[in-house]
């Protein structure tokens, strides 16, 4: 695979804020800790040296120095910050969803965001990756938390999504003035139109370019989960972003739009509701990843057949189509050998239940390392930051958590999160 540069923005989320800028030494003393989850090796009775918000060595036994600062976790299993590859951190749906489309600004979407960031952190997700949501709420929340302004993950940012005009990511079932001036820049149509749409998406601030290949479940119109970019659209986005040094993911239900976009050159694929056997030979061709967000389908469904139904008619039709398909689908693409990267599409699900996509993971035939795997080196080699996240081998970043149990039997714990620690500033303990 060709490798990208995320840019300037996505380097800045990295460095520790400010408030955790000191020379003072943290020593972590865990009493079993899985240092590197590639190899899979638990580690017992070791101290996890910080200093600058990183881990620096890792100690045999428990140690501490004079003057230095010790955190008890003899008791506990230690093992990387979470990674969540697919979010949409500044909304949630709700009964009021659609109300809230056309009512609040982009500041109460920060803000709003800003007490879903906390929630996300609290439950042991030290990175997220957005995808989708309103550049300025989404990009100012981002910069919050790198500063640490705002206790809340690092957030790798998309913004907007590249969609075709009338498509999912556009706006739908409002009145016509009204869509008119909530459709954002990022719709376009035709290959050129397209090619500026992911260029001006990289210069309002885009760490990567998520583009919808194919309908969607609760975008408001009854057009289907098929294909939605022509292929010579679809081969300009993804040659505009990697010429811009950006990687592209595709939300791809169809499998149509699966195989088109993978044959245009893309990067990942998000749901993968349909992918067939096709797809799937193509993504281990091109390395791509499969974020499966197994809770979002489920939680559709749930919504769909359930009696308090809040989903429009158009909605509840796809949700009750797709949500059931997406178990069995991550299954065969596991044991097909495609790679998984952990993602949650949380904002369709509520902030802060993240972690329940370990167990529909395990339901779909990965192991409970698989599972923590996927939130940890493999979600960070997805988002291409893996010197700084997905392991607390030294030189990478103090980002840790802390549970009761052991999530190597049983990942349910891992709804538990008992310690939080991102960039050696600890916010849950």
């Amino acid at each position: 695979m060709k490798t990208f540069i995320l840019g300037a923005a996505l380097a800045a989320a990295f460095v520790a804020p400010a408030v955790a800028q000191t020379q003072a030494t943290t020593f972590v003393q865990a009493g079993r800790v899985l240092v590197d989850p590639a190899s899979g090796k638990v580690e017992t009775q070791k101290t996890l040296v910080i200093q600058g918000g990183k881990v620096v060595r890792i100690a045999d036994g428990y140690v501490s120095e004079p003057g230095g600062k010790v955190v008890d976790l003899k008791t506990s299993f230690v093992l990387p910050g979470l990674i969540d590859s697919h979010v949409h951190i500044t909304s949630q749906q709700g009964a009021n969803s659609r109300l809230e489309e056309v009512t609040e600004s982009s500041a109460e979407q920060a803000l709003i965001g800003a007490r879903y960031a906390k929630r996300t952190l609290m439950a042991g997700f030290t990175t997220v990756a957005d995808l989708g949501g309103d550049n300025d709420a989404v990009f100012a929340l981002r910069k919050a938390t790198a500063l640490g302004d705002v206790p809340g993950p690092r957030i790798v940012a998309a913004g907007s999504a590249i969609s075709v005009h009338g498509g999912h990511g556009d706006v739908n079932g409002f009145r016509e003035d009204v869509m008119h001036v909530l459709r954002p820049g990022s719709v376009c149509s035709g290959a050129a139109d397209c090619s500026r749409a992911v260029r001006e998406q990289v210069w309002k601030g885009a760490d990567v370019i998520k583009i919808t290949a194919t309908g969607g479940v609760l975008s408001n119109t009854a057009a289907g989960l098929a294909q939605q970019f022509s292929q010579d659209e679809l081969n300009s986005i993804v040659e505009s972003a990697h010429r811009m040094g950006r990687r592209v993911t595709a939300h791809a239900h169809g499998a149509d739009g699966i195989t088109s976009f993978l044959k245009a050159g893309g990067d990942s694929i998000e749901h993968g509701t349909y992918l067939d056997a096709e797809g799937v030979a193509l993504m281990k061709k091109n390395g791509a990843y499969l974020v499966p967000t197994l809770m979002a389908g489920d939680f559709v469904y749930r919504v769909a057949s359930g009696p308090n139904n809040f989903l429009t008619p158009a909605q509840s039709a796809k949700a009750l189509e797709a949500g059931p398909k997406m178990l069995a689908m991550a299954r065969r693409a596991h044991e097909a050998g495609v790679k998984i990267a952990f993602g949650t599409d949380t904002g369709v699900s509520a902030h802060g239940d993240n972690a329940g996509e370990f167990g529909l993971l395990v339901k779909a035939g990965l192991t409970p390392l698989e599972a923590i795997q996927a939130a940890t080196v493999n979600a960070a080699d997805h988002l291409q930051i893996s010197a700084d996240a997905g392991s607390l081998t030294p030189g990478h970043g103090a980002d840790l958590i802390a549970v009761q149990g052991d999530p190597l039997k049983d990942v349910e714990v891992l709804k538990q999160v008992g310690f939080v620690m991102k960039s050696g500033t600890v916010y849950k303990d």
